[in-house]
């Protein structure tokens, strides 16, 4: 039911990405109250070229009623 995709630059380890996965399981299981039987998690790594496509779709195109947290840069720098 509850899906939680997260896509960032590539870079971590297999380690960090498993304890970002738990992490954000837990709240979201705290936060909604239900079990984390339910939730599903995906973790994407993009290079710096590629996430200037991710941005543009996944945040820059999205409605401003479904994006609550907006990007404080701009994703050209990261080139």
């Amino acid at each position: 039911m509850p899906h939680i995709s997260v896509k960032m630059l590539e870079g971590r380890s297999e380690e960090q990405k498993k304890r970002l996965a738990a992490a954000l399981v837990r709240a979201l299981t705290e936060e909604l109250h239900c079990s984390d039987h339910y939730v599903t998690c995906t973790v994407e790594d993009y290079s710096a070229v590629e996430w200037q496509t991710v941005f543009q779709r996944e945040i820059a195109e999205k409605p401003v009623h479904v994006v609550y947290k907006k990007a404080e840069y701009n994703p050209k720098s990261l080139l």
